[in-house]
């Protein structure tokens, strides 16, 4: 026989022999004992629990780490806001996708909302211009009722409203739709519901500001066109009043970078921000200050202060 004739014998031998144990095989398993049919079912589910999952250790540790950044940062609001001059509220977003803060190992600790804090973020406070966002809400509400369009006017009015914090605009919109309609609006969306009114100065509260600055950011509410909220965030950035959480934010972390609205008036001075750090981290900070003598804008580094701390102790 030659070496072709044995190799093919070989190889049909051996395809014979594969093919009768496959034809074989159930036959051999159907023929197991019910002890021995009881065992191979126990072990395939212990096979499947020892497959690899989340270990109970490591979500211990994410909690024990939010916990103490939560227990530093309440400690220290708490003290900023002691004298009762002044209102913080912090809210940590999603990390940007992609981001080296999104591929660290730490990004379980960032999630969503989980380090969220304020101190006394529910006190009503004057709002001064803060309550500018309120009014850009409101617009892109009226524009998802086919009530509001981006003529020339008024994006100019818009952007007046957010870069220079000019009253013209948002005075006219309060006059043409009425306070106390603006007012039901903003409640319906869980938003502060009494912040205008024709014999006071506007109120707000930090965790409200909160509020609309998340929804901003997400597209939710009001927010839920993408070139909209992409053209008011870019007034956000380039509004002109920098000295307090854009100060702040940058001393901590340099090349950080801000997205908020300010306000002004008399004693009262605040700020309301979405802040992006250069690893991809996010947070929504409002902080709204008064009394201890202020005037203009003399606020504004106590603000960028309390930012600065704010972002060391959680970033």
């Amino acid at each position: 026989m030659s070496r072709i004739q044995i190799k093919y014998a070989y190889i049909s031998c051996l395809i014979v022999t594969v093919s009768s144990f496959m034809f074989l095989s159930p036959v051999i398993v159907s023929a197991n004992t019910a002890s021995d049919s009881a065992t191979l079912n126990r072990q395939v589910v212990e096979s499947a629990s020892a497959r690899p999952a989340a270990h109970p250790s490591t979500t211990v540790k994410v909690t024990k780490r939010q916990a103490r950044i939560k227990t530093k940062l309440k400690k220290y609001l708490h003290a900023v806001t002691r004298d009762k001059t002044a209102a913080v509220s912090f809210y940590n977003l999603t990390p940007v996708k992609g981001s080296p803060a999104a591929k660290s190992a730490q990004a379980a600790v960032y999630q969503q909302g989980k380090l969220a804090v304020h101190a006394r973020g529910n006190h009503v406070t004057t709002s001064a211009s803060t309550y500018k966002l309120y009014i850009a809400a409101y617009l892109m509400h009226l524009k998802q009722r086919h009530r509001f369009t981006w003529t020339k006017a008024n994006r100019a009015g818009v952007t007046r409203m957010i870069v220079q914090s000019a009253n013209d605009y948002p005075v006219s919109v309060l006059q043409k739709h009425g306070r106390t309609r603006i007012n039901h609006w903003l409640a319906s969306q869980n938003y502060y519901g009494k912040a205008f009114s024709t014999t006071r100065a506007t109120k707000t509260t930090a965790n409200s500001l909160v509020k609309v600055l998340k929804d901003l950011h997400t597209g939710q509410g009001a927010f839920t066109n993408r070139r909209d909220r992409k053209f008011i965030l870019k007034q956000m950035g380039r509004q002109v009043y920098r000295r307090g959480i854009p100060t702040g934010a940058a001393r901590a972390t340099k090349g950080t970078t801000v997205q908020d609205k300010v306000g002004f008036l008399a004693d009262n001075n605040g700020d309301a921000g979405i802040v992006t750090l250069p690893n991809g981290q996010r947070y929504l900070l409002v902080i709204l200050t008064w009394g201890r003598g202020q005037h203009g804008f003399s606020g504004y580094p106590r603000i960028a202060r309390i930012a600065e701390h704010v972002q060391k102790i959680v970033y």
